[in-house]
């Protein structure tokens, strides 16, 4: 079989408007993330696939971030197998960090990488 290459990007090349997918536990989560993703647990995934699907209804991309890339990269995978525009950000929220892109908490703390 041929499996084409998963499709993946630089955090710098997620716009700052981008769409993101946290696919991290609720723990990692609370710790920090990306203002304005939307956060589905991947033990959650398939049960709250339709929050996805309705997020994404105007086709934008999907860009889809963990903590390293692990879980993200096969939720990525699923989700270009059902047709939508999905890519794994490389080196999820570690790599993030490293960048110094904004990280938020949901209750006001410092944020960081859990």
């Amino acid at each position: 079989m041929n499996f084409a290459p998963l499709p993946s990007v630089d955090v710098a090349a997620v716009q700052s408007d981008g769409f993101v997918l946290d696919v991290r536990e609720d723990n990692e989560w609370a710790a920090g993330h990306v203002e304005g993703a939307l956060h589905i647990p991947m033990s959650d995934f398939v049960a709250r696939f339709g929050e996805l699907t309705e997020a994404a209804d105007d086709g934008r991309r999907v860009h889809v971030m963990c903590r390293v890339g692990g879980r993200s990269a096969q939720v990525t995978q699923y989700l270009v197998q059902q047709g939508i525009d999905a890519v794994n950000i490389d080196g999820g929220m570690l790599a993030w960090d490293g960048a110094g892109r904004p990280m938020v908490t949901d209750g006001g703390d410092p944020a960081f990488v859990l």
